[in-house]
């Protein structure tokens, strides 16, 4: 097959026009560009963006990529890797030309209209949803103020008594679905800090973890999330024979979060001792738990919780390397 560095070079298309032959709206390219480095389009004399033939066939190419379930960041560095090497992609078949799609809403709109389409159970349109809301957000922005709302939302008309406990069933486990292809759709590097993430006992509600288990993934650590309801002992053993540089388990109740008191007690007596962190909306709700659970909390949010694990990190690194020294 052509390989697009078959294609040509030469700028000569609007934003306009290849959003029209690949059915990308100029925000989405502009954000892809902005966040990715994707593409460096030319300039024209009045400075506005010029694409070549070889653009649109990498736009259509990274377009394919996130169809198939592959994040646009994952999609991004896989495309820089084959150019490191010398190579590109071959090209996609063209198929039909698309229209430019509306303009974007806000990701307050995307959560809106993502949970009525949970409530239709109309999976179609929610999985058009959730890839165009990937295409627009960065994964931050898509997991804080576009899944988390709508899974808010859902959670409450079900103990208003407003949708069934199989309305709220069928939600969680399709956005689960979706996180778990978007987990595995990143790299896993075996030499990044190794992480073990999961739900403390008795914690059924694992799709907080699973979203920081994405988001930290995203962000090049080797993360292995092992999921609801997380047995202690079974996790010190495990912990005891992979030896990981960092353990982290979510709580959305008082029960599940005092199942934690003593397990970094536990894990101070493994050799290397891995950092313990804990996060979740019990300790957002009853903040005297904090006072009760011993390890680090990583914060209120995805976006603490992320830059909190950086951090820790960071230090457990230059710890571990003064001892080797």
């Amino acid at each position: 097959m052509t390989s697009i560095s078959d294609f040509s070079d030469s700028p000569k298309y609007t934003i306009k026009d290849v959003s029209i032959q690949t059915g990308i709206r100029p925000v989405t390219l502009r954000a892809w560009e902005r966040r990715y480095a994707v593409l460096t389009p030319s300039r024209s004399d009045n400075r506005y963006r010029l694409y070549s033939d070889r653009d649109i066939a990498v736009l259509r190419w990274l377009k394919s990529r996130t169809y198939s379930g592959v994040s646009i960041s994952a999609a991004a560095e896989e495309l820089r890797k084959s150019m490191a090497q010398g190579k590109m992609p071959e090209v996609l078949p063209m198929g039909p030309t698309a229209q430019p799609a509306k303009a974007a809403n806000p990701p307050a709109g995307y959560a809106r209209e993502l949970f009525r389409a949970l409530l239709r159970y109309d999976e179609a349109d929610a999985s058009d949803l959730l890839r165009e809301a990937l295409l627009v957000f960065d994964l931050r922005t898509f997991l804080a103020e576009v899944l988390t709302p709508c899974l808010v939302d859902i959670g409450t008309a079900w103990y208003r008594g407003e949708i069934r406990i199989t309305t709220e069933h069928f939600a969680s486990s399709f956005i689960q679905g979706k996180l778990l292809t978007l987990l595995q759709s990143y790299p896993y590097h075996r030499n990044a800090p190794y992480i073990m993430l999961g739900c403390a006992p008795t914690e059924m509600h694992e799709l907080g973890a699973l979203m920081m288990a994405v988001l930290l993934r995203s962000e090049g650590f080797r993360v292995e999330f092992l999921g609801p309801d997380i047995p202690l002992d079974d996790l010190v053993d495990h912990a005891r024979y992979e030896k990981p540089q960092m353990i982290i388990l979510t709580a959305t109740s008082r029960e599940s979060a005092l199942e934690m008191k003593r397990l970094k007690e536990r894990l101070s007596r493994l050799r290397p001792v891995p950092v313990f962190g804990y996060g979740g909306s019990a300790f957002n709700y009853e903040p005297d738990l904090l006072t009760l659970v011993q390890g680090v909390f990583l914060g209120k949010s995805l976006d603490d919780a992320a830059e909190t694990v950086k951090d820790l990190l960071k230090t457990e690194k230059r710890t571990r390397q003064a001892v080797k020294v």
